[in-house]
């Protein structure tokens, strides 16, 4: 695979929407200490407890309090800072919480990507955007074959619907104004990684329940998800950006970022294999009322992988380890946002094949006083 990420980010401005969450902070991160200038536009952090806070992002970026479902306080944001591309991630990210509040869910996940797409295409200078949607945007059959960028729009659930909808907004903004920016959408799986605090998402509430010392809740057992590390997806939607910002207009369409075909896993190996890195309790099955989620899901990566020679650098199993690791460390005191550049910098070494992919960050004086050591991956 070709070098994850250049030194092509460094000076560029960008605008991440959805900063404040989790695959925001990440990026966020990223883009950092890759150079770029980087400003973010999002709600207060979803959580209580949130990688944006612990690990300090609003000391790296400018940061704008707003709703995507305000278009007008989007734009201004949007104006001041002229980005040259913006990563669009601002979204109601919950299958469950779509059925409770379903309008909130379209308004912010269809009516969110309108606004943003109209105040990119308003504002000079925004050159390329990337829509992050879900892999949950497709007309789900339940059947065992992955799906392909090609496959049909749709959704049971209002969630899944809000995505698949907001792939054709995406898709009509690209066709009905080629004067404006090049936009890409994006479909990853289920990601995870350290610093995920969710609710009724199956890793945050694993990584909960260990930490108590409780058993945790499941459901669903034989459900299957194409589940991957956040880095990952992340790597993906910035070798997408890279090439939009070099003006290769091909890559201006839906890409799918899932992992090897092997590692779409159904819940209770996840179950299983967290035990066993965490020496947590055995599950409990959650016997309340539950609304219809997708038993099989699967992406077909075969379009970046030909176009990019992108394939996933973790295995399952050591990205569960990696997972372990971070919140491990965390608890332990370690500093949130140092392990999650270390895990950074050595995620992008192994993606591309080498060791000097991006340069390392070093440790600061007050790291080190901690007793704060680097990040080694396991495996490697």
């Amino acid at each position: 695979m070709e070098a994850l990420v250049s030194a092509a980010w460094a000076g560029r401005r960008v605008l991440v929407t959805g900063d404040t969450g989790f695959k925001g902070s990440w990026l966020c991160l990223w883009l950092h200490a890759l150079g770029a200038e980087v400003s973010g536009f999002a709600l207060p952090p979803p959580t209580a407890r949130s990688l944006f806070e612990a690990a300090r992002i609003g000391e790296l970026i400018r940061h704008h309090e707003g709703d995507v479902r305000d278009p007008d306080g989007l734009r201004r944001a949007v104006e001041a800072e002229r980005p040259e591309i913006v990563f669009h991630l601002a979204a109601q990210p919950l299958v469950r919480l779509s059925y409770a509040e379903p309008v909130e869910t379209y308004a912010t996940n269809v009516m969110g990507t309108v606004h943003l797409l109209e105040a990119a295409r308003r504002v000079p200078g925004v050159r390329a955007v990337v829509c992050v949607t879900s892999d949950k945007c497709y007309e789900n059959r339940e059947w065992v074959w992955p799906y392909r960028e090609s496959d049909p729009m749709g959704g049971h659930d209002p969630y899944s619907s809000s995505k698949g909808a907001a792939e054709l907004v995406v898709s009509a903004w690209r066709r009905s104004y080629p004067e404006g920016p090049a936009i890409a959408s994006v479909r990853a799986g289920n990601v995870f990684g350290g610093g995920d605090w969710a609710a009724d998402r199956l890793l945050p509430d694993l990584v909960r329940a260990f930490e108590a010392g409780m058993p945790p809740r499941i459901r669903s057992p034989r459900s299957v998800r194409p589940w991957q590390h956040v880095l990952e997806a992340l790597g993906g939607y910035l070798m997408i950006g890279e090439r939009m910002l070099a003006g290769e207009a091909r890559f201006a369409d839906g890409w799918n970022f899932g992992p090897a075909p092997e590692d779409a896993r159904a819940v209770a190996w996840i179950v299983e294999r967290m035990r066993a890195l965490w020496g947590g309790e055995a599950p409990v099955a959650d016997t309340g009322p539950s609304p219809h989620e997708a038993g099989v899901l699967r992406l077909d990566c075969a379009k970046v992988q030909a176009a990019l020679g992108w394939r996933p650098a973790l295995r399952l199993e050591q990205a569960l380890e990696w997972l372990v690791a971070w919140h491990k460390a965390v608890a332990g005191g370690e500093d949130a946002r140092g392990i999650s550049l270390r895990q950074i910098a050595d995620y992008a070494a192994l993606a591309s094949g080498g060791a000097d992919s991006i340069p390392r960050r070093r440790m600061t004086a007050e790291e080190s006083s901690k007793g704060l050591r680097p990040f080694t991956p396991a495996g490697t």
